[in-house]
């Protein structure tokens, strides 16, 4: 009777095994589990007897799947079928070509269909999905000798897919001095938005087209509408960094309140994003836009910001923003400097 026990036992633990993955390491030993997904980094083998494992890329020898795997090579190519594995060398066993070696070194990711499957929603994502971004609010009162209130919002997102990205930011300063008889009583009023959709041409060249909006209450600014196109390089573009320089044409349409001009102008720039030790994340971005009429008349833009991050979804945010124009409504001052700080709430969807 315990031999019968022992060889039940035996066979249901050797159905077990024929019926999951198995990873085989460059030392020799063999894990058990569901292959989920793996790129040149790292292989997600999930188990059950201690969940989902990351193991490094560089320590797999071999791998035996019982279920069929979406293998990408480095040529752009994907097939699809169960996978076995021999001296680095890998088999899949296709149902419409039959069996493809492919040696590891050719091998860009291996993905579970469920895992494919989100692979290829996350190169075509709908136009509500795949957004990241964050809104700023900072907000400061006075009473006693001084009657003061001041308001700062700001939001950024951004929605980024293989070749394409759509970014969206506004940001506004609301300030006013209450105290009796106060000269002028608002003291700022500014809001700035707009939207720019970039499209890779190249790896390395993408086009772009953009749209701003400003308006600046005591600056006699009732509206600047800038549409605007051109084409860009980037020049790094890592995962800790990305510097892009862009060049293009504008239309600048300004209604200040004495006055109304139209204009096109040239365009020349550069964005610059770093990531500080995984927590900070700095942004610069410079503008010049010479009237193309006379280059004597132009507008240029600063901007400069930093989010530090306290958790997941909060943060610290600072932001600096300079834009300065050469012929501003008589009695107005050329420049218009804009400094926010205040609590950041990300998100994602």
């Amino acid at each position: 009777m315990r031999i019968l026990q022992a060889c039940f036992l035996l066979g249901v633990l050797t159905s077990i095994s024929a019926f999951a993955d198995q990873v085989t390491l460059t030392n020799g030993d063999r894990l058990t589990g569901t292959i989920v997904k793996s790129d040149e980094k790292s292989l997600t083998l999930k188990t059950d007897y201690a969940g989902e494992l990351a193991i490094d890329w560089k320590s797999v020898q071999g791998v035996t799947s019982s279920q069929p795997l979406h293998v990408q090579l480095k040529s752009g190519e994907t097939v699809v079928g169960p996978v076995t594995s021999k001296d680095d060398n890998f088999e899949i066993a296709t149902q419409s070509k039959g069996s493809i070696e492919a040696p590891k070194n050719t091998i860009s990711a291996i993905r579970s269909d469920s895992e494919q499957t989100a692979h290829e929603k996350s190169l075509n994502p709908g136009l509500l999905e795949g957004w990241a971004g964050g809104s700023n609010i900072g907000f400061a009162l006075t009473r006693g000798n001084s009657q003061t209130k001041n308001l700062a919002l700001a939001f950024t997102a951004a929605r980024t897919t293989l070749h394409d990205k759509l970014g969206l930011y506004a940001n506004t300063v609301y300030s006013t001095n209450d105290a009796p008889f106060a000269t002028p009583s608002t003291t700022a009023n500014t809001v700035q938005g707009g939207l720019r959709y970039d499209h890779d041409l190249t790896p390395r060249i993408f086009a772009y087209g953009t749209v701003d909006f400003q308006t600046d209450s005591l600056q006699g600014l009732d509206l600047r509408t800038v549409p605007g196109a051109g084409l860009g390089v980037h020049l790094i573009k890592t995962d800790e960094t990305t510097f892009d320089l862009l060049a293009g044409i504008n239309y600048t349409r300004e209604k200040y309140t004495t006055f109304t001009r139209n204009f096109a102008a040239a365009s020349f720039g550069d964005e610059f994003l770093h990531k500080l030790h995984g927590k900070t994340i700095l942004t610069q971005k410079f503008f010049f836009y010479p009237d193309l009429n006379d280059i004597s008349e132009y507008r240029a833009t600063f901007d400069f910001g930093t989010v530090t991050k306290i958790n997941k979804w909060f943060g610290w945010q600072n932001s600096f923003g300079d834009i300065f124009v050469t012929n501003p409504p008589p009695t107005k001052k050329q420049n218009d400097i804009v400094f926010t700080t205040g609590l950041n709430v990300s998100f994602t969807h």
